[in-house]
């Protein structure tokens, strides 16, 4: 191989070298995203349980017949 050739090998490799170190910086970042989405979603899971539970509480109190009470 001609050094010409070589050098433009090495060049290469190292652009993606480089690309690859961005790479996996990215990968990363988008890591903590998804934990933090992840906690995120957990918790608005959390809020819809309680919220339905809320609803179904009132929804069995309107159950209840609207009589007067006894002292009338």
């Amino acid at each position: 191989m001609d050094e010409n050739k070589v050098k433009e090998i090495e060049e290469r490799f190292i652009q993606l070298e480089t690309k690859f170190a961005f790479q996996e910086d990215f990968v990363s970042q988008l890591q903590g995203v998804v934990v933090e989405q992840a906690k995120i979603i957990e918790k608005l899971e959390r809020e819809i349980k309680m919220l339905a539970e809320k609803i179904r509480d009132l929804d069995s109190q309107e159950e209840i017949p609207n009589r007067k009470p006894p002292h009338y």
